[in-house]
């Protein structure tokens, strides 16, 4: 069985709330913890992550659950297809090429990088995920519902493609002025680069 802490920063300090099971296998929590809040946590505050959040939560608001699903399945038939435009509209813009630059600046420790709207959406990559649609997954449902502050750092599993180590660590986006969660960002870590 795993454990999955959910880490509430207040102030200053950290609270890890264990879910269940047992601790054994989770040693690379902490790490994960110290290399987001070093190295990823101040991007939050960049305008081209707070300003496509914004625009993107505008943008799909009329959504219904009907409506993601049928993106979902597009997406992951254009996976397959020599057609993407759907993945295309995320992996072209502005805010995945900001991504892409801070996946490779990390020198092999960040293994992915995704920024998810209110609705659980994609809006940015650094490599197209197998989905569109986070918001059935942990990263999205253990962060951005439960707000402002919120870290979750999943299990470590062997990635197939890179054959690495890696974790999903994912917290909530803020806006600057307002404090209220506007998404998500996830980042995946290579284990092994820590």
């Amino acid at each position: 069985m795993r454990m999955t802490l959910v880490l509430v920063a207040v102030g200053t300090g950290v609270w890890s709330l264990p879910a269940t099971g047992s601790v054994a296998g989770d040693v690379h929590v902490e790490p994960v913890t110290a290399y987001v809040e070093a190295n990823v946590r101040s991007w939050v505050e960049d305008s081209v992550i707070v300003e496509a959040l914004k625009d993107h939560n505008e943008r799909h608001a009329h959504l219904s659950q009907a409506d993601i699903d049928r993106m979902d399945a597009e997406w992951r038939i254009q996976r397959s297809s020599e057609r993407h435009p759907l993945i295309d509209s995320v992996a072209d813009t502005a805010l995945s090429k900001f991504l892409k630059a801070k996946q490779a600046a990390s020198g092999g420790a960040i293994t992915e990088i995704f920024v998810i709207d209110a609705k659980g959406l994609s809006i940015g990559v650094s490599e197209p995920g197998s989905d569109y649609w986070q918001g059935d997954e942990p990263k999205w449902q253990k962060t951005y519902p439960a707000g402002s502050g919120t870290l979750f750092v999943d299990r470590a599993e062997k990635d197939e493609s890179t054959q690495t180590l890696q974790s999903q660590a994912s917290f909530t986006v803020s806006d600057p002025q307002t404090h209220k969660p506007i998404g998500t960002l996830t980042v995946g870590i290579n284990l092994d680069a820590l």
